[in-house]
């Protein structure tokens, strides 16, 4: 950040008093600007004993396998951009279920929310942001070619809760790629 949305003049980053790090601070009028994570929400759709995924149309990861899901919007509920995120990726109408997975990416400041969800019928295309749209079973997921880690540990934890038969809440922090420790 360089200028103040507000007044538009240049802001330098300082620790603002009774705060513990340093923001963008207007050098000008004094406005504090906070930048916080962005919410990646989305949903675990299923059909029967399918997974639905989408081919991913844009970048990052262009062409590689994901679950709908994408930014979360000002004026929406979790629940809502997850629903929303669905429609706008492939076309299909879901019932959100439980919060399922959570990972926490702060090397790129995102947190990952994904929901389970229902396909309320097996009717779905790609939308604008997708090049396909396909229901996988387990053994056909192309698990070399998911897009995102998240999506890679929401699916192995649900196919191993679907053996089981109970579902469990997980949560996480992710490193870097390549990082360890």
């Amino acid at each position: 950040m360089k200028f103040c949305s507000l007044c538009g003049s240049a802001v330098e980053l300082r620790i603002p008093p009774d705060d513990n790090r340093a923001r963008h601070v207007c050098i000008s009028c004094g406005e504090v600007h906070y930048q916080n994570p962005k919410l990646i929400v989305g949903a675990i759709p299923v059909w029967e004993d399918k997974i639905l995924l989408c081919r991913r149309a844009i970048e990052p990861r262009h062409g590689f396998w994901t679950l709908p899901a994408g930014f979360m919007e000002n004026g929406e509920t979790t629940v809502e951009a997850a629903a929303r995120e669905t429609l706008e990726e492939a076309n299909a109408e879901v019932s959100i279920g439980e919060l399922y997975t959570l990972y926490n990416l702060p090397y790129i400041n995102q947190v990952h929310l994904l929901f389970r969800a229902s396909l309320l019928n097996p009717d779905f295309s790609p939308g604008v942001e997708s090049l396909d749209v396909q229901l996988f079973t387990e053994q056909d997921i192309p698990w070399d070619e998911l897009a995102f880690r998240p999506v890679r540990f929401s699916l192995q934890h649900y196919f191993a809760d679907r053996r089981t038969g109970t579902f469990h809440f997980r949560i996480g922090d992710l490193l870097p790629p390549g990082k360890t420790g």
